[in-house]
């Protein structure tokens, strides 16, 4: 089982970037997706996560209305698109799947390496 995150890189303020993440090695149609971050010296927090169907989502406040997460589960292939980013934004971002909908670290059960996005001001 494996997750690959990809997408980050180097963005100015109030730009934006879009976050792939790609499992292998079985299907995750029918579990959440989710992306956390962590930034340096802080603790990873929760971003975002996406229900089996697609329909069902979840944001921490700092990214509502700024960041969509979606997904293409004919590509077993999650998505996070971040627009109006801030210096604060900036972290290791990591994919991560669930059995079920959840918004802390511990609901997941596979984690994907992370990917770096940099947010200068």
């Amino acid at each position: 089982v494996q997750l690959q995150a990809s997408g980050g890189g180097l963005v100015q303020a109030g730009g934006s970037l879009r976050l792939s993440c790609a499992t292998s090695g079985r299907t995750f149609s029918s579990y959440a997706m989710g992306w956390f971050r962590q930034a340096p010296g802080k603790e990873r927090e929760f971003v975002a996560a996406i229900g089996w169907l697609g329909g069902v989502t979840k944001y921490a406040d700092s990214v509502k209305g700024r960041f969509t997460i979606y997904r293409d589960s004919a590509k077993n292939t999650v998505y996070l698109q971040m627009n109006s980013l801030k210096s604060d934004d900036t972290a290791v971002y990591h994919c991560a799947v669930a059995p079920f909908l959840g918004t802390y670290s511990h609901d997941y059960k596979y984690w994907g390496q992370g990917t770096l996005v940099t947010v200068s001001s």
